[in-house]
């Protein structure tokens, strides 16, 4: 066996199918040739193909089965339809059908080639795909944050242990706990993920325990709960921070005893569940502040896997567009396109608040707007920086605590700022002497102070990517100051 790349031919035309197989052959590729349906259905049972071509007639059939046979019984091997001249509609069936692209009669040459090259890549990256280690695959890149996650995964997938999976919305949170599952041992049993924010208080026991028929109005038959649908396998918290407490009482005792008791059930059934949880907020400030159990919140994180943001981790950018790309292309039947420099440098400078699902957002919006086999920095179609900002950058101001930023218009003009104000660090010491009396008496002046925080502070945490350690440590403040602030402006 050979590493020559092979290609097959289906044509019922003598000269067409020598024509294909010089130019093919010119390429370096070995070629098989079918004059009909079923010489083609023979040639693909005995061997493996990178690449087929096949005309839209045939003597016993039509071309659009073979594409439609081809993916799927040989998914990986990319099939271009031969149409005639000007049969738009063929076209656009074959690609509904399977077919990566098109090709008329007569066949123009560099077209052809140009179709070969796409063919062979994007039978390489799917054989690739398919051969990849999983996590890797599903993980991909080279940075050192994503390198450490995909080790992590590895190791605590082997475990029973509850793993609390922290990370922007996003990063892959609920992907990663998927992964955790399919790679341990408990991959045959079922993966169960719930969102805790999308489940009423009033049904919360009903949903995890389930209940007995007549337990209450409305329950007219038994239902088993989450839990119990996970037995065996893994339950997956996703958003666990918006637990109410009397709920996380409960939680926490069926994660103790393994059991769970149904409403209206007398007794106590066992389970076997692993859990996993995640949640995008800070979940020891809420144990610090009250509003979740610390004794759930150590039971729960046992091991801590945190999913770095896009940002952390820019070098992977170019491959990662190029691989959500390939599959955006494929799903749609089109060439995977290419993005151009200018594209790339765009996303490159783009902060990303909406990371991984945010790029794939970016990339499909900018697929369908694209005209040729390039996409444009235009296509992206980013937000621009806020007003704002671009104002202080202009005026020389750095919007932090020592310099205060513009603020965005408004419907009624802000009273002039004094000199006499300034700021302090922790807060704005204003010299009442330079104040018009009726100014002071207004409440535009707390407003505007709080104003002039907000956008310090998200100026802060832009310039220290969202750090709040840094962020802090640059404003000069506290970090239990900044979470103070973070929570009184509503800033998350």
């Amino acid at each position: 066996m050979t590493d020559t790349r092979s290609a097959l031919i289906v044509d019922d035309e003598r000269d067409i199918r020598e024509l294909l197989v010089m130019t093919l052959g010119r390429m370096g590729l070995r070629c098989d040739t079918a004059a009909t349906l079923s010489d083609a259905r023979a040639q693909l049972a005995a061997n493996s193909y990178d690449l087929c071509l096949t005309d839209m007639r045939l003597p016993d059939g039509s071309g659009m089965d073979l594409v439609a046979e081809i993916s799927q019984k040989h998914p990986n091997t990319p099939v271009a339809m031969i149409t005639a001249f000007g049969n738009v509609e063929a076209a656009v069936e074959a690609l509904k059908a399977g077919a990566f692209d098109f090709v008329a009669k007569p066949v123009d040459l560099p077209v052809l080639r140009d179709l070969v090259r796409h063919a062979l890549d994007l039978h390489e990256k799917r054989r690739t795909a398919n051969n990849a280690d999983p996590v890797a695959t599903r993980f991909f890149g080279d940075s050192p944050a994503i390198v450490e996650l995909r080790q992590t995964i590895a190791k605590v997938a082997r475990s029973q242990a509850p793993v609390y999976i922290a990370g922007e919305s996003g990063v892959g949170k609920e992907l990663t706990a998927r992964t955790i599952h399919e790679q341990g041992p408990r991959a045959s049993g079922p993966f169960v993920p719930v969102n805790c924010g999308a489940i009423p208080a009033e049904l919360m026991e009903s949903e995890f325990f389930g209940h007995k028929k007549g337990s209450f109005t409305g329950a007219h038959a038994d239902k088993p709960g989450l839990f119990q649908a996970a037995d065996g396998g893994t339950l997956f918290l996703d958003e666990v921070a918006e637990l109410p407490l009397p709920m996380q009482v409960k939680l926490l005792r069926a994660i103790q005893e393994k059991s769970i008791k149904p409403v209206g059930a007398n007794a106590e059934i066992n389970v076997d569940v692993r859990i996993l949880s995640a949640t995008h907020k800070n979940l020891a400030a809420l144990v610090e502040d009250g509003r979740f159990r610390h004794d759930l919140y150590y039971r729960i994180n046992v091991i801590e896997l945190r999913v770095p943001p896009l940002r952390e981790r820019l070098e992977d950018l170019p491959g990662l567009a190029e691989r959500v790309l390939v599959r955006l292309a494929a799903s749609q039947h089109r060439l995977v396109p290419a993005l151009s420099p200018e594209a790339l440098e765009a996303l490159r400078a783009h902060p990303f608040p909406g990371n991984v699902r945010e790029l794939e957002n970016i990339l499909e919006r900018a697929l369908a707007l694209a005209d040729g086999e390039r996409i444009e920095a235009s296509d992206l179609r980013l937000p621009k920086p806020a007003p704002a900002a671009a104002a202080a950058a202009v005026a020389g101001h750095s919007p932090v605590f020592g310099a205060p930023p513009l603020l965005p218009p408004q419907a009624h003009p802000a009273p002039a700022v004094p000199a006499s104000v300034r700021a302090t660090g922790t807060h704005a010491a204003i010299d009442p002497r330079a104040l018009n009396p009726r100014d002071t008496a207004s409440s535009r002046l707390p407003e505007y102070i709080e104003q002039m925080e907000r956008q310090a502070i998200e100026q802060a945490l832009q310039e220290n990517r969202f750090n709040k350690t840094r962020t802090a440590q640059a404003l000069g403040i506290t970090f239990r100051a900044l979470r103070y602030k973070l929570k009184k402006l509503g800033i998350d």
